[in-house]
């Protein structure tokens, strides 16, 4: 007979009458505890004062409750948290993505992006969006838990991810971007690693993940001509462009000993302008030339990040 009701920290008051709940089950045939009993027990053992999980659990509160309330122990505050939906509205699930952090790790995610969407989904702090792990200890509090179902939205989390990049400091992404990039090509010598240090500045703010950034690094680290990455990079390199590559080469060794962004520009355009080209018709083959690609950072950039005896080894091999 009665009620029984529960002043959840997030849901509110919650009341049940007891003449739907059954009679739970605490001791199986064996004489060993079901889940009911020993949460309770497990719970009140370790001095448990929050019980904070998914509100799918909402029911077994008040069956719990009885248990806690027959043994005379204080209640703990409940807090039962909405859960996270997929894109389709349906509880999350293995095939929208409710995989382990460690995939999420393998996929290229940072820590704190992942802390940040995942704080995000079901809990706010004002408008604010990106918000810092010191800022999330110091801010956090069920009262910012919604009552209502979040999506999992891989694009907003990748966005945030891409965020995070850019506000982390190099010294920091290097750890965690070398070993992605050694495990496709191998070692990276001390040249290589230097060559990826100066790089990464100018490569992150065009990467989503740690495996996008690892991808856009990898002409940095090895040594020597870069491998074409597709046809349409390819078809830069034709005779003609083959052909002002191996005058470029020579024409910007008097340039050695000022190897700067701006020294080089002024040497790229005055080069185009001499043999009567538009500096497209350098920029674009030259680009294939040092990084195998047609996307990359500034060429003036990467061409100051190579420095003078690989990229003019580069370039001799794209003419040959």
């Amino acid at each position: 007979t009665g009620q029984t009701v529960i002043n959840d920290a997030v849901q509110g008051e919650v009341t049940v009458e007891n003449a739907q709940l059954d009679d739970m089950i605490l001791l199986r045939a064996d004489v060993t505890p079901t889940y009911m009993l020993a949460v309770v027990v497990d719970d009140h053992d370790m001095g448990v004062t929050h019980v904070i999980r998914g509100d799918d659990h909402l029911n077994n509160a008040f069956r719990q409750l009885q248990i806690i309330r027959a043994m005379g122990w204080p209640e703990p505050v409940y807090a039962h948290i909405p859960l996270i939906h997929g894109p389709d509205g349906a509880k999350l699930s293995k095939r929208h993505g409710a995989l382990g952090v460690d995939a999420y790790r393998d996929m290229g995610f940072l820590p704190a992006a992942l802390r940040n969407y995942l704080l995000r989904l079901g809990w706010g702090h004002g408008d604010d969006e990106i918000i810092s792990t010191a800022q999330a200890i110091e801010w956090f509090d069920l009262d910012g838990v919604g009552r209502a179902a979040s999506r999992f939205d891989m694009a907003k989390l990748t966005n945030l991810n891409a965020h995070c990049l850019r506000e982390t400091p190099d010294a920091e992404l290097l750890p965690l971007v070398l070993p992605r990039i050694e495990e496709k090509l191998g070692t990276v010598d001390a040249a290589g690693r230097e060559r990826i240090v100066q790089g990464l500045s100018g490569v992150k703010p065009r990467a989503r993940t740690l495996i996008e950034l690892a991808d856009g690094l990898a002409f940095y680290a090895r040594a020597g001509a870069p491998p074409i990455a597709d046809e349409k990079a390819r078809a830069l390199l034709t005779p003609d462009a083959r052909a002002v590559m191996a005058k470029l080469a020579p024409a910007l060794e008097p340039r050695a000993s000022d190897w700067s962004e701006k020294a080089l520009e002024e040497a790229v355009r005055g080069f185009a302008e001499a043999n009567g080209l538009k500096l497209g018709q350098v920029a674009q083959p030259l680009r294939v030339a040092l990084t195998g690609s047609t996307a990359s950072p500034g060429i003036f950039e990467v061409l100051a990040v190579l420095g003078p005896a690989e990229s003019k080894v580069r370039l001799l091999a794209a003419a040959a």
